[in-house]
């Protein structure tokens, strides 16, 4: 796609970096098989048009209505640049078989923790970065070492949201 750009050579227009799982669509629902109630693995992730200058990612994952406040669901970062997305089911390892690293999610664990709310609607936030620079959030990383470290370093942001329920239950 390109714009003319007051009668100077077309200025070609760039398409915002995206974030999508084949899993579930944008504001749809958090299949169960990715929570708590089911296998409790990662879904399938896509990366779209990252920007010029991209080094590696991170993707941080949140569930936004927790009544203490929001809650870490995955934290990952050093995804190579040239990677195209996360499969289905990333093991619970510090390091990922592509380079990449993965941090402590609000649990204090290791990797990805599904969707599990104690009842209600939830919203889980998925934010995928492009940095110009692999980075070091340093030991023991989680989301608010990883933000520190990539402060001067975000060249775009997509956003995945998804919903999952949860009944309250009767007694």
């Amino acid at each position: 796609m390109t714009k003319q750009n007051d009668g100077q050579e077309p200025v070609a227009l760039l398409e915002p970096m995206r974030l999508s799982s084949s899993a579930f669509e944008n504001e749809g629902t958090v299949p169960g098989t990715y929570t708590c109630r089911g296998r409790n693995i990662s879904p399938p992730l896509a990366f779209e048009n990252p920007p010029a200058g991209t080094e590696s990612y991170a993707l941080i994952m949140e569930d936004l209505d927790t009544p203490v406040g929001t809650v870490t669901h995955w934290v990952a970062y050093n995804i190579p640049a040239d990677t195209d997305g996360l499969a289905e089911g990333i093991p619970g390892d510090r390091l990922l078989t592509n380079g990449g690293s993965q941090g402590r999610n609000g649990m204090f664990r290791i990797g990805y923790m599904g969707p599990c709310p104690p009842w209600g609607r939830h919203r889980y936030l998925f934010r995928l970065f492009a940095l110009d620079a692999m980075i070091d959030p340093g030991q023991g990383s989680n989301k608010r070492r990883l933000l520190r470290a990539m402060e001067f370093h975000i060249l775009a942001q997509a956003r995945l949201l998804g919903y999952y329920s949860r009944k309250r239950r009767r007694k």
